[in-house]
């Protein structure tokens, strides 16, 4: 397993990050099967775990936190706030009040006295950064979290972060997690090189486009209604496989998987892999739901693409390019109808 800084926060993570979003109610709901899952991780040379409150709402962390004991001091622990826990309005965002309070449950579930790398899961619209960066400098301060990071922030909404905290002399945001995939790359336009300006590490989620890049779909037969790819599809209003859009997908995966086989690796491999040339990112999100899926991707720890083989990528989908021009899972709330339509007046 490799090693890398996270920006320039001092921290040395694994390249492989062990995401925890399928432990629990979402995905896995074998305890003991996550807990192998994330002990295999750890034995493999993964020190870096992600999760988050929200997944499956708490029952995540608490998944990580038990299988942690006795192996906790070399991991680098990671999990974000901002997602609604519970029907209370304030139980969620990135108020001070809630911050102070989601971060003591988070350390509770986790059976840890510190959480090493705190992240805010999205931008908050209705709360002024100064708000939240102050909120995290003082758990700095205090002992509770040792550094924190952005998830899913534009590039305008990054260089808003940094500024705020240099003027107002608090800590700065030390790293960002982007979706990023060979199917989804408009990070590359701003996102990516702003954070290198700013000396922050990338931790990229969803490598695998949401199963779109694992190598099980490549015919129509194989979109079945239980499949996570489907299944999920029904957060945003349904998957429909006749969509232009989704068409235009199948027919590069298609190709995308002619390509892994012609240098002897699954396409899962292959687009993780992938992610991990450009200069910028520091590691990739994996997040296995299976122990079988870990050990596939585990057999790619070390897969580096020839020159040819990125330049063929580049040649299906260009630089900076999605094919899924709206993506409700992290589109910012500025593309939403009530924030780009005037409102109109009483009939």
């Amino acid at each position: 397993m490799q090693y890398e800084s996270l920006g320039r926060s001092g921290l040395r993570v694994s390249r492989y990050c062990l995401g925890a979003m399928m432990f629990g109610a979402m995905g896995n709901r074998d305890r003991r099967d996550c807990a192998r899952i994330i002990h295999r991780a750890l034995d493999a040379g993964i020190n870096f775990i992600d999760t988050a409150d929200v997944y499956s709402q708490g029952e995540s962390e608490e998944i990580v936190g038990e299988a942690l004991v006795g192996r906790r001091d070399p991991v680098v622990l990671a999990t974000k706030f901002f997602g609604p826990m519970g029907d209370d309005p304030n139980r969620r965002g990135s108020s001070r009040r809630w911050i102070t309070q989601a971060v003591e449950e988070s350390l509770r579930r986790l059976r840890t006295d510190v959480i090493d790398l705190y992240q805010m899961h999205r931008f908050d619209e209705t709360t002024d950064p100064e708000e939240s960066l102050s909120a995290l400098t003082d758990l700095v301060h205090a002992g509770k979290i040792r550094s924190f990071g952005i998830s899913t922030f534009t590039a305008d909404r990054i260089v808003e972060a940094q500024w705020v905290a240099e003027s107002r002399g608090l800590l700065r945001p030390r790293c960002e997690q982007s979706p990023y995939s060979i199917l989804r790359r408009e990070i590359e336009r701003t996102v990516l090189p702003t954070c290198q300006r700013y000396g922050m590490g990338m931790i990229v989620w969803s490598p695998l486009e949401g199963g779109w890049l694992t190598g099980r779909y490549l015919a129509p037969e194989d979109f079945r209604e239980e499949t996570r790819l489907v299944s999920f599809g029904r957060r945003w209003g349904g998957f429909d496989l006749s969509e232009p859009q989704n068409q235009h997908r199948l027919a590069l995966v298609r190709q995308l998987d002619q390509l892994a086989k012609k240098i002897g690796t699954p396409l899962s491999q292959l687009a993780t892999a992938w992610t991990l040339e450009h200069p910028g990112v520091t590691a990739a999100i994996i997040g296995p739901r299976t122990f079988e899926q870990l050990e596939d991707l585990l057999a790619g720890a070390d897969l580096v693409l020839e020159p040819a083989i990125l330049d063929e990528i580049d040649r299906l989908v260009p630089p900076g390019t999605n094919t899924n021009p709206f993506d409700p899972s992290s589109d910012p709330a500025s593309l939403q109808p009530a924030a780009r339509r005037r409102p109109r007046a009483a009939r």
